[in-house]
């Protein structure tokens, strides 16, 4: 059985990284263990497999399957496989990482992003993020200001999103002449056949970096970790979704940053159960709220807990368990518009299991007294 390989851990990357790392790690591994560069015995093959990760990695459509299905991804896409025989040998002075990059990250290469054959490579919106923040029930019901943590790519702060070691260092491509695609005319049986193809020195950016940026490698990119102001609004409920424009990865060539995505989770509450914008309590059978039988019998008033406090609430004599009281405006602020939902409290009688002499002579007394009123009132029924 074949072993099942990690392309992430061969190139060395989170299961996270965006296309620029893999592109970073393959770039270093590459140039590492190079066969014309490394005379090691196990160079080729691990030049080999260093490829293998990238070719997948480097696609998105590859990429998902192989995170659905792993190595034995192609039996169920039908595609085909990585073929080395598309680079040639590995040794001899013509191999170009150009050529290689071109290939996995949206070159001419069929298969590899060949949909972008012949387009110049401009601006690129930086990636959205996404965020998962955990809120109690009281932030989500008046609102909460929080700071968080975000890594993300952003502009490199040495060459400012440029990747080159100075300005000087970006001169136009000598390869396409600034145009960013190569044209090629070959004489056949049939006649003239020109091609475009997108310029594998400058991957079609029409430009061309004589010596890259030592901080970012030339990816005009570094991650960096930045502390964001989110607000939360008042009524948010689990699953709120908040978007905040521009504070998600930075863009590449001049391209705009991409947009943050706040996703709201609302811990549990001892107290409270929430249905929409109403607050629940007594409602689960773990956390019943009781009341004395001598309040639900002659009628009183007990204290409910609310998100502001305690409160009073009025119970009419003779009141009977599983009764629901509404009290108004004590529940969650409407997210869109103005208003509040209710606090709905279901009671529960407390029969107590300890009485005095004195206490089981009253309801006794009490006991004979409604038989009593109880026959009388039979005996009535039966005259009429």
């Amino acid at each position: 059985m074949t072993k099942e390989k990690d392309y992430y851990k061969i190139l060395g990357v989170e299961k996270n990284a965006t296309k620029e790392e893999i592109k970073k790690a393959y770039k270093k591994l590459a140039k590492k263990y190079h066969p014309d560069i490394n005379k090691e015995d196990h160079s080729q093959d691990k030049f080999k497999e260093i490829n293998e990760a990238a070719a997948v990695l480097g696609d998105d459509e590859k990429r998902s399957q192989y995170d659905q299905f792993g190595t034995g991804y192609e039996q169920f896409s039908g595609g085909r496989g990585f073929d080395f025989s598309d680079f040639g040998g590995f040794s001899g002075g013509g191999f170009d990482f150009g050529d290689i990059f071109d290939q996995f990250f949206g070159g001419g290469f069929g298969g590899f992003g060949g949909g972008n054959r012949g387009r110049r490579r401009g601006p690129k919106r930086g990636s959205d993020l996404r965020y998962d923040m955990e809120i109690t029930l009281e932030e989500a019901a008046e609102g909460v200001e929080k700071t968080i943590n975000v890594p993300r790519l952003e502009k490199c702060s040495k060459c400012g999103g440029s990747g080159a070691k100075s300005d000087d260092d970006i001169v136009t491509c000598p390869s396409c002449g600034g145009s960013g695609v190569v044209r090629k005319t070959q004489r056949t049986p049939f006649g003239m056949f020109a091609t475009t193809t997108t310029c594998r020195k400058c991957h079609g950016s029409g430009q061309y970096i004589k010596n890259e940026c030592g901080q970012c490698d030339g990816t005009g990119l570094e991650r960096k970790t930045r502390k964001i102001e989110v607000k939360i609004p008042p009524g948010a409920e689990e699953g709120t979704n908040l978007r905040i424009r521009g504070e998600g990865e930075a863009g590449e060539k001049g391209g705009s940053e991409g947009d943050l995505f706040i996703v709201i989770h609302v811990k549990e509450d001892k107290r409270f159960d929430r249905r929409g914008d109403d607050l629940l309590v007594g409602f689960r059978h773990d956390r019943p709220f009781t009341i004395p039988f001598t309040i639900a019998t002659l009628g009183g008033e007990v204290e409910v807990p609310t998100l502001k406090g305690k409160a009073k609430l009025k119970i009419p004599a003779g009141t009977q368990s599983a009764t629901a009281f509404k009290m108004r405006g004590l529940g969650i602020p409407y997210l869109h518009g103005e208003g509040r939902g209710d606090e709905i409290v279901k009671v529960e009688i407390e029969v107590p299991t300890k009485l005095t002499t004195k206490q089981k002579k009253i309801l006794k007394d009490f006991e004979k007294e409604s038989s009593k009123k109880g026959f009388l009132k039979r005996v009535f029924e039966q005259k009429d």
